[in-house]
């Protein structure tokens, strides 16, 4: 029986991913196997001995200590793409209400309350209108900073709609590659981004590399009178220089779903209260795919979408018994265990070993289940982090 905790209201949909004959899921579990969370910090939370993984129904892990649970061997999952496109579609209407007099609009119309003649409100409201005037997003080219999941997404949108794309991504992998349109143009660096954009999308992860990569500087080179958006992290953006910016007339806009005291009042600023992936579609999609990472890693030791191990799975060998660990990424560890395998004849019937980093995962299909003595053998090997058998 495996013990899920969970933190936060998680979608019944990811809950019933659970089978109930083999998994005991809620949030007063004790010696749990896994958490299952979404916004709930885990700063300073004690870590059960008995904590295998830890899956976030979300991209960002900023709520987890994901450094100090890899080192303790516990494996931390998000769902990357999974709210992608509650978020692109947030994006969509940050620019057109940047584009267009929408806000300033309807305040206008709300304002006009006391006039119960309807003749009389219709003659206001054509003379007015003019003031709310916007431009178009066809034919505006848009630069997209990070090609990920919601990013791609993104682009594609932005393509339907007529406008121009261009996108910077200094990681890009082969799977975003593959899923971006190649009408999307690749900037060589993000100033060249900034410089041609009329709107500019961020959707980076908040790392120590992309804090603040929105400040004094770069905002020097942005197209006079460009909008920035920024649906990804607020510490990706230097808020301070963002004011700035703004008042020397530099920037035209800021779109964020991350408001601060000194974000309001300002007219040219658009704050939204961290509504990107608030969506019942998004919280299901989420809930399901944490939900099926955690069950598969828990119940065969594959990983999909880790944030701090690598990218591992290998099928059940029929037959065969299950022995999986984590390493510190050094020479000679996965040869000693091979050893103590061979030693007490225990065969190997498949295997395959990963690496990311300073951590490594290993799985391996043995013949029949090895007795306490070699997995006690196999954890005392130098740099073993964590062994199990499935």
């Amino acid at each position: 029986m495996f013990k899920v905790r969970t933190y936060n209201t998680i979608s019944i949909k990811g809950l019933e991913r659970f089978p109930r004959k083999s998994y005991e899921v809620g949030s007063d579990i004790a010696h749990p196997d896994a958490f299952l969370l979404r916004s709930q910090k885990l700063q300073g939370i004690e870590v059960p001995a008995t904590l295998l993984a830890v899956a976030r129904a979300g991209a960002g892990v900023n709520n987890v200590p994901v450094a100090e649970y890899g080192k303790e061997g516990i494996v931390v999952f998000n769902t990357p793409g999974a709210n992608a496109n509650a978020v692109k579609e947030l994006v969509m209407a940050g620019m057109l209400l940047s584009a267009r007099g929408i806000i300033d609009g309807m305040n206008y119309v709300q304002s006009l309350s006391a006039i119960n003649d309807s003749a009389e409100m219709s003659a206001l409201v054509e003379k007015a209108k003019s003031r709310f005037a916007g431009s178009e997003l066809r034919g505006k080219t848009l630069g997209i900073v990070g090609l990920g999941a919601i990013g791609s997404m993104v682009a594609d949108m932005a393509l339907a709609m007529g406008m121009t794309v261009v996108g910077f991504d200094p990681v890009l992998s082969i799977d975003a590659a593959w899923r971006l349109s190649n009408e999307v143009s690749r900037m060589e660096n993000l100033q060249s981004l900034l410089a041609r954009s009329d709107y500019i999308s961020l959707h980076v992860p908040a790392v120590d590399t992309t804090r603040h990569m929105i400040n004094d500087d770069t905002l020097a080179v942005i197209k006079p009178g460009a909008v920035l958006l920024n649906f990804a992290r607020d510490a990706i953006v230097d808020a301070a220089a963002v004011l700035r910016s703004l008042d020397a007339g530099r920037l035209g806009r800021y779109v964020c779903d991350f408001p601060e005291p000194a974000l309001l009042g300002k007219p040219k600023i658009i704050a939204m209260p961290h509504i990107g992936a608030s969506t019942e579609e998004s919280e299901e999609n989420c809930a399901v795919m944490a939900a099926d990472q955690l069950v598969d890693y828990l119940e065969n030791g594959n990983i999909t979408n880790s944030v701090n191990y690598p990218k591992i799975a290998m099928e059940r060998s029929p037959g065969t018994v299950r022995i999986t660990f984590a390493n510190e990424n050094v020479a000679g560890v996965l040869g000693h265990v091979l050893s103590i395998l061979a030693d007490h004849k225990v065969n190997v019937v498949d295997m395959v070993n990963k690496s990311r980093g300073e951590l490594a995962f290993n799985l391996m299909d043995v013949e029949s289940e090895p007795d306490a003595a070699v997995i006690d053998a196999i954890r005392g090997v130098a740099h073993v982090i964590r062994v199990r058998v499935i």
